[in-house]
């Protein structure tokens, strides 16, 4: 039996994981938020499609999910 065994090192911490998945919760937000809009007659042209929610809201919060996921990358850890 040996007692020099290790653990593993991982790259990040456990904070740094948590980070990184609240980013990716915020870009799936920002997704569900840009569907939808379409008509169901190709034939008529829907205007939903340029509502505020998917043309400005969505991708800014999409945005700001990469940026909560490049924040996780770039957060030291304590030790």
């Amino acid at each position: 039996m040996k007692n020099n065994e290790q653990k593993p090192d991982f790259l990040f911490d456990k904070v740094n994981y948590k980070i990184l998945l609240i980013g990716i919760v915020v870009i799936a937000l920002g997704f569900i938020l840009m569907s939808g809009g379409g008509s169901d007659n190709p034939k008529v042209f829907s205007e939903d499609i340029f509502s505020f929610r998917r043309i400005r809201l969505a991708p800014t919060i999409v945005l700001i999910g990469f940026g909560i996921i490049i924040f996780s990358i770039f957060k030291k850890n304590k030790s």
